[in-house]
């Protein structure tokens, strides 16, 4: 219950629901206490005395009776799902708004389809708890508390046939509820596994087909689903050994009462009717603590994924505005990377990047090029903090970029990602996708830079063609060209450009660069590029070599000075461009 506690704050805005609900049944509860002895009245008195009137009044009050706590009933049904659905709807938006803010290395490390099934599950798990706390929490411990009450009433010597199986029951839920736990928290994390697995297989499709390993894909999906198949038995297996357990006893309480009673009924002790209601009794009173058997096993597996829950929204995101983080001054596009050294695993991990320093002036096209594995993405990632540098600074304008408010800081940064990520909608809404208020003219023109337009113009509908998920009914080239057109339209003052035409063809890659040299909207570039073809043109060029600056200048200072480059270009172009 530890992590549902913490989670209460989410139900505070439906308070007066939340209220409301156990008001109400609290209702039902008092209804139904008072059954058995309207009972007792009918069969010890009416039927005995033979007294029609007061059998037909007392059955006329059992209905109205029975009427009300349908009322408080179905009221606390109403208001406990209201509270209960609007709760979870908040903790899923708080869950989602929290995954927002996380940077790239806390998504790594949490996942997508762990992700995935916390939003949904876990989610639905805890949301079902609430429902039945706010409805079961307190119809059980009442009718429980009530029916022992009123059983000793009824008859103080037959009580003490409950007195003697309550440390049965106790055991019993101490025992099976401990270990529900415990299964219910590997049942989710199996559920994990089998998300993760079916994300991959959906996201990397046409892979498994072009190598035709279907078959390997849906053994592997076979033994995670089969292990969530597993650990579900298990624990199902643990929650069911309490409903036999729970029937044996009440059996037993039954036998007793007969037995015992029947020999009271015949000394004169009790009543007939007396028995009747210490059954009733009895029975509404073990029916109640299967209840709270049950909550107790849907709070523990509500409980064990309210830790998963709690898990992301603890989750502090590695990178956060500083406290003080002013505002941007007027960014010209000028870029400083001082002695920066960074690594994923922080200061103790193995550095992707070790002491890079160079400068960018305002307007410069800049490329950057390397082996793969050097830490050019890195590098480029550091500059709109997807990351935090692990040593040194990078500093835009002169300011720290740390220093600096992430949101402003990527609002004047565009950077077109290795992996192109479409939206379902319309190619003009995924363009405009980071400037809503862009014109249709505007929407066109970043289209043309992107070489996009010609494309788009030949489709039946044009710009409002819908986007299949992830961009599915476009071509790689097509999708890279729609994301620079998104990179584009709020002409950026910097512009990175992260390998994001390597599904492009030569032409049209040289034709998006003369493009982007004659656009009236160009800032600072970054370009990352494996072909040497379409960066001869920047203004300078930097090699990587294993997290450092191996050489810097121009394509013709580098031929002469740089062997590594030298290679590159003549891996390319062929060793009569490096003899030029």
């Amino acid at each position: 219950m530890k992590s549902l506690r913490r989670l209460i704050k989410f139900m505070a805005p439906y308070r007066v629901w939340a209220i409301v609900a156990p008001a109400l049944m609290a209702l039902e509860v008092a209804m139904d206490l008072a059954q058995p002895r309207l009972l007792q009245t009918i069969v010890d008195v009416g039927i005995a005395n033979n007294d029609v009137p007061v059998v037909l009044n007392t059955l006329a009050l059992m209905i109205a009776v029975a009427i009300v706590g349908a009322i408080g009933g179905i009221g606390c049904t109403i208001y406990a799902t209201r509270a209960a659905q609007s709760f979870g709807t908040d903790v899923r938006a708080g869950l989602f708004r929290r995954v927002q803010q996380l940077s790239f290395s806390d998504l790594s490390r949490l996942e997508t389809g762990r992700l995935v099934t916390r939003l949904t599950n876990d989610v639905d798990q805890v949301q079902e708890a609430a429902a039945m706390l706010l409805r079961i929490l307190v119809r059980a411990p009442l009718l429980v508390v009530g029916s022992l009450i009123m059983a000793v009433v009824t008859s103080p010597s037959l009580s003490l046939l409950i007195f003697a199986l309550s440390p049965l029951l106790i055991a019993t839920f101490t025992i099976v509820t401990g270990r529900a736990q415990r299964l219910f928290s590997i049942v989710q994390d199996r559920l994990d596994r089998v998300n993760v697995t079916m994300l991959e297989n959906l996201a990397g499709v046409r892979i498994i087909k072009a190598f035709v390993r279907s078959a390997h894909e849906v053994s592997r999906f076979g033994r995670a689903n089969d292990e969530y198949m597993r650990a579900t038995v298990r624990a199902s297996v643990m929650v069911a050994t309490i409903m036999p357990i729970m029937m044996f006893l009440i059996n037993i309480g039954t036998v007793g009462v007969l037995w015992w009673g029947g020999l009271l009924v015949q000394e004169g002790v009790v009543q007939v009717g007396q028995i009747l209601a210490f059954i009733n009794y009895l029975m509404q009173m073990m029916a109640s603590l299967m209840m709270v058997g049950m909550l107790v096993m849907r709070i523990s597996r509500a409980d064990a994924s309210a830790e998963r829950v709690l898990e992301v929204l603890d989750t502090e995101p590695s990178v956060q505005d500083a406290p003080d983080a002013g505002d941007l001054p007027e960014v010209r596009g000028s870029i400083r990377f001082e002695d920066v050294t960074f690594s994923y695993d922080g200061n103790g991990g193995e550095p992707v990047l070790r002491d890079v320093s160079f400068e960018i002036e305002p307007g410069e096209t800049v490329a950057i090029i390397g082996a793969t594995g050097s830490g050019k993405s890195t590098l480029v990632h550091l500059i709109p903090r997807f990351y935090d540098a692990t040593e040194g600074r990078v500093l835009l304008e002169g300011r720290d970029v740390r220093a600096l408010r992430q949101e402003d800081l990527r609002r004047v940064t565009a950077t077109v990602l290795q992996e192109t990520v479409l939206f379902t909608g319309t190619i003009r809404d995924n363009i405009r996708y980071a400037c809503p208020d862009a014109t249709d003219q505007q929407v066109e023109a970043a289209a043309r830079v992107a070489q996009a337009h010609d494309f788009v113009a030949s489709l039946p509908e044009g710009y409002d063609t819908l986007v299949g998920q992830r961009g599915v009914n476009l071509s790689g080239g097509q999708k890279q060209r729609l994301a620079i057109a998104r990179a584009l339209i709020c002409e950026p003052a910097i512009l990175i450009m992260d390998d994001c035409t390597s599904a492009v063809d030569a032409t049209t890659e040289a034709a998006i660069v003369e493009a982007l040299r004659d656009w009236p909207g160009a800032g600072t570039r970054l370009v990352i590029t494996h072909r040497v073809g379409s960066i001869l043109s920047a203004d300078r060029i930097l090699v990587l070599d294993r997290g450092t600056i191996a050489a810097e200048g121009t394509h013709t200072e580098l031929l002469a000075s740089s062997p590594i480059y030298r290679e590159i270009v003549a891996s390319q172009l062929g060793t009569q461009e490096v003899a030029v």
